[in-house]
């Protein structure tokens, strides 16, 4: 065990996610137990920068983690990009006796913690948050199983409007560069069509299946946001092929990223946070903690930053039901 660590500093990075409370209860609680203070940056690096930070007592956080979004506010920081805004946050970790940081991020958050290592020696450890399962490392990050649970239960409404009136709908899911939301969430509503940045194919099905549409069911079709197409192009392509089709567009946006987590998010949230503050005390640094097979696992930060793929079975099953 290191007994160098008496004071563990914590921020929330990037885009909130489901979970992240979850993640902070149990870093609290676990760092607690090995007599360890725990003080929590607010606004993400740029509360590193301004010396923003209050001390998290387990009790409390106890209560919230249930409660989505993250207490600790986050922000996305230019001034932690420039090397000064790097060396004011070494300042303030001096300053206030801060011994080692845990990050719960995604990985813009784990970028800026590798170029802060090149400045500064204490242990970094960080925790994946972002909705877009879209970090090597680790099969499922926190608020992902929400933001899907949240894409279902809004999709289902839809089909019941769409069914009413026999349109094509298309409903736009988040994934700036990642298909995960829109393959999980296309495949559990029964989309007649799920387009993802990963695949070429989608759409060339999509056109197919719905040059001939006409029935008395709805059709109903997810786009991940980040897919070169678009929700706007492919409403436009599906009007050139099939012109008599009654379409509607819905963005379900940022609903996705509120709301309770899901039980798996809690239970990931509390896995991983009680696992970070553990490998600090073995003396582990620059790495992420994530769940592979329903294992903990650790990741160095420069395998970390690296695009976690839609595997083979995912996109055998998006081809398999998306014709």
């Amino acid at each position: 065990m290191d007994n160098t660590i008496k004071h563990i500093g914590v921020f929330t990075s990037g885009g909130d996610s489901p979970g992240m409370n979850a993640a902070l209860y149990a870093i609290a609680k676990t760092a607690e137990a090995n007599g360890i203070k725990v003080s929590g940056f607010r606004k993400g690096y740029e509360g590193l920068i301004d010396g923003d930070l209050v001390q998290l007592r387990s009790y409390k956080l106890q209560k919230l983690t249930q409660k989505g979004g993250t207490i600790l506010k986050t922000a996305r920081s230019k001034r932690f990009m420039e090397l000064d805004g790097r060396k004011k946050a070494l300042q303030t970790l001096n300053a206030n006796k801060i011994d080692a940081l845990i990050a719960v991020g995604g990985d813009g958050t784990f970028k800026g913690l590798l170029a802060f290592s090149e400045i500064c020696d204490i242990p970094f450890i960080g925790i994946p948050g972002t909705i877009d399962n879209d970090i090597s490392g680790t099969d499922y990050t926190l608020g992902f199983d929400s933001a899907v649970n949240t894409a279902i239960e809004n999709i289902d409404k839809i089909r019941d409007t769409a069914e009413s009136h026999n349109r094509v709908f298309i409903v736009e899911v988040m994934g700036r560069d990642s298909g995960y939301i829109g393959i999980h969430s296309g495949l559990t509503v029964g989309a007649d069509a799920i387009l993802i940045p990963e695949s070429g194919k989608d759409f060339i099905n999509l056109l197919k299946k719905v040059k001939n549409y006409n029935s008395e069911d709805a059709f109903l079709i997810v786009v991940s946001e980040g897919d070169e197409i678009g929700a706007e192009l492919v409403s436009s392509k599906i009007k050139e092929v099939n012109p008599n089709v009654d379409l509607r567009i819905t963005k379900l946006g940022h609903i996705q990223r509120g709301g309770n987590p899901s039980a798996l998010d809690r239970m990931l949230g509390i896995r991983l946070g009680v696992e970070a503050v553990k490998s600090l005390l073995q003396s582990k640094k620059n790495v992420m903690v994530g769940i592979l097979n329903n294992q903990l696992h650790l990741t160095p930060f420069s395998e970390v930053v690296k695009q976690h793929q839609v595997n083979k079975e995912l996109h055998e099953l998006l081809e398999l039901f998306g014709t």
